[in-house]
């Protein structure tokens, strides 16, 4: 059996990724990766003009994502990501183009690397994906108060929801997810559920056969 597991953290803008994340990451011991939110270049100008920034941020995001993605391939320690390179490509890039905020020859070239990419990735032994209605990520998204992200609107988040679900539902057919609805939990306060959790995310790093393909919590 491994002892270098490998889990990610999945889920839309204002979910609680980051969150997450810290909090198994200390609960277990895992070494943490974080989404380089901050350090984008383009991520402010990006929600006032998408169509003029989103190649530009999501070739950012990819990169920095798959820098991460081979720190974790090479270490021998078990590492929890927040956010996957899955989620760039198959979310994030996919329903840009879709809504006409990336060309479709800048589609097409970042689809050729991104496939290029795959080829050399290890997948997560386990996904987290955390789910919440759009009004939820729109509440989480104004309390923590980054000021560029203000301009985001319920609409996109609804749509990326909605695609989400749908690369959820196909990635679970050949590896496991863990589906956890975050609507009604509040990991401040409600430890009982938080506990049941982590309790099943610590029995699939020891035993990973006592995982299912697809859970709901």
């Amino acid at each position: 059996m491994k002892s270098n597991y490998f889990f990610a953290i999945a889920g839309n803008i204002g979910v609680g990724k980051t969150t997450w994340t810290k909090l198994l990451s200390e609960k277990f011991g895992w070494r943490a990766y974080y989404e380089k939110v901050k350090e984008n270049p383009y991520l402010e100008d990006f929600y006032k003009d998408m169509r003029r920034w989103s190649f530009h941020s999501q070739i950012f995001f990819l990169t920095h994502r798959f820098k991460a993605h081979q720190e974790i391939q090479k270490t021998t320690s078990t590492c929890i990501q927040d956010r996957t390179i899955f989620e760039d490509a198959e979310i994030f890039a996919r329903i840009l183009h879709d809504r006409d905020n990336i060309s479709d020859v800048d589609y097409l070239n970042y689809r050729e690397l991104y496939e290029a990419i795959l080829n050399v990735l290890r997948f997560p032994d386990l996904i987290i994906y955390l789910k919440a209605s759009t009004w939820t990520l729109l509440s989480r998204i104004r309390k923590r108060g980054r000021e560029f992200e203000r301009e985001i609107d319920k609409e996109y988040l609804a749509q990326l929801n909605i695609y989400y679900d749908k690369w959820v539902e196909e990635y679970s057919k050949k590896y496991r997810v863990l589906v956890v609805d975050t609507d009604d939990l509040d990991i401040e306060k409600d430890t009982s559920r938080l506990n049941e959790i982590i309790k099943q995310i610590g029995l699939y790093e020891t035993q990973m056969e006592l995982f299912p393909m697809m859970n709901q919590v």
